[in-house]
């Protein structure tokens, strides 16, 4: 019985084996400009639609989500991608091989890899499991609460697959609940539609999670992005360090990601600033979570405007945090976004007290960490402060940067000590 069983298996990886060959041998072919494959042999993944040879294989031939091989000029192949003939970046590579293309199979593999990532990383099970190209999956993010799985597709591609990523999830995972949170930018600029959805077991309005120690609940269904922002997890621990005893000003507060870990560190007065009521709500819910006994204070409304009320009420914190939503969506956006972030920092400046800690963040890729330094430096001088640098910190290991892909290390936090300017 035994026997025929294993030779029944044999017989069915026999035939899936065929099955995938034949559909490798059977892909079309993009090829390449002189020169193109430079970026790609260096490790980048990343195709744009300018590198391609239209003239030998038009783009116009493909539909969005194919997976083709990639030639170079001389016809030598490099690997498979995912397509999207409609997009700047119109190819993402999925293998560099040309006997491997990305399917259910393939996505367990890697979905294996990058959770034993995050199982070295953390004791319990809240984590980013899936940060796209850092983990060879292009186009997917996947966070984890606990036993419940929040996906967000950004590509055509991944679009086309989201069975077998589904299917892949809960083998690796055994999750019981996934929702499909695919509501973000990017999806327009793939052409894909919008939507939110459970595609397995039953998912709450609100999720719980723990960081740093510290209890969250985080609205998955109707919150930014995924329903919450793991990456500053670590510059969240730092930020503790200097709060116990202390008034915090949390500003672009969200739910209270940076100052209810201040107020579960010991800050005796939390300041929320938000524009929007329903995360202040949440922030209410999760200094409830953790008990919270000292003074906190919701400021629902434009962050630059609850800032200089403060300052005009001559109000001083011991530590503020500066952590806005990316002011440099693009890299048309640059010249506007630094002129952003050079008002919110200085605003924040003029409110930290004498000593005191300032954290600057940003989300912006297209903000270089020393060009946020100078931001900073900028306005110390205009604003005769005395400011050192005291602590650099970047994403968490569950959003591991790609070295050949810069375009995966994106956040920032820079931690500085302000005072009066010293006569220096």
């Amino acid at each position: 019985m035994n026997s025929a069983i294993n030779v029944e298996i044999h017989n069915r990886t026999l035939i899936i084996a065929f099955f995938y060959v034949t559909l490798v041998r059977t892909l079309s072919v993009i090829r390449l400009k002189g020169q193109a494959d430079r970026r790609l042999r260096a490790g980048h993944q990343w195709i744009y639609s300018n590198e391609v040879n239209t003239d030998a294989t038009p783009l116009k031939q493909f539909n969005a989500g194919d997976q083709v091989i990639v030639e170079t000029a001389h016809g030598k192949p490099i690997g498979v991608a995912m397509i999207n003939p409609n997009t700047l970046i119109c190819g993402r590579l999925v293998s560099r091989s040309t006997d491997t293309v990305l399917n259910k199979s393939t996505i367990v593999h890697r979905l294996k890899i990058a959770l034993s990532l995050r199982e070295m990383s953390y004791p319990e099970p809240y984590y980013r499991l899936v940060f796209g190209d850092s983990d060879g999956l292009s186009g997917l993010v996947v966070d984890r609460f606990g036993d419940i799985l929040v996906v967000q597709i950004s590509t055509a591609g991944i679009e086309r697959l989201k069975d077998e990523v589904i299917e892949a999830l809960q083998e690796v995972v055994k999750p019981s609940a996934i929702l499909m949170k695919n509501d973000g930018k990017m999806r327009n600029v793939e052409g894909l539609d919008t939507y939110v959805e459970e595609v397995f077991g039953h998912v709450p309005e609100v999720v719980y999670l723990k960081e740093n120690d510290v209890l969250f609940q985080a609205p998955v269904w109707d919150g930014q992005k995924t329903g919450w922002f793991y990456d500053h997890r670590e510059n969240r621990k730092t930020m503790q360090t200097f709060c116990s005893g202390k008034r915090v000003l949390d500003v672009f507060s969200y739910v209270g990601g940076w100052g209810v870990q201040a107020a579960a560190a010991g800050a005796t007065d939390v300041t929320f600033i938000d524009a929007s009521e329903a995360a202040l709500d949440h922030v209410e819910a999760n200094l409830a979570l953790n008990q919270y006994e000292g003074e906190s204070n919701l400021m629902q409304g434009d962050a630059f405007e609850a800032m200089n009320a403060l300052i005009e009420e001559k109000q001083r914190f011991d530590v503020v945090v500066m952590d806005p939503p990316a002011f440099i969506a693009r890299r048309k956006d640059i010249k506007a976004g630094e002129g952003a972030y050079h008002r919110a920092n200085q605003l924040a400046m003029r409110l930290v007290a004498k000593g005191g800690i300032l954290v600057s963040g940003s989300c912006s890729m297209h903000l270089e960490t020393g060009r946020l330094h100078d931001i900073v430096r900028s306005n110390s001088r205009q604003l005769e402060r005395f400011s050192q640098l005291i602590y650099r910190g970047t994403q968490a290991p569950d959003h591991p940067v790609h070295p050949a892909i810069p375009e995966t290390e994106y956040l920032k936090a820079l931690f500085y000590r302000v005072h009066n300017n010293m006569g220096l």
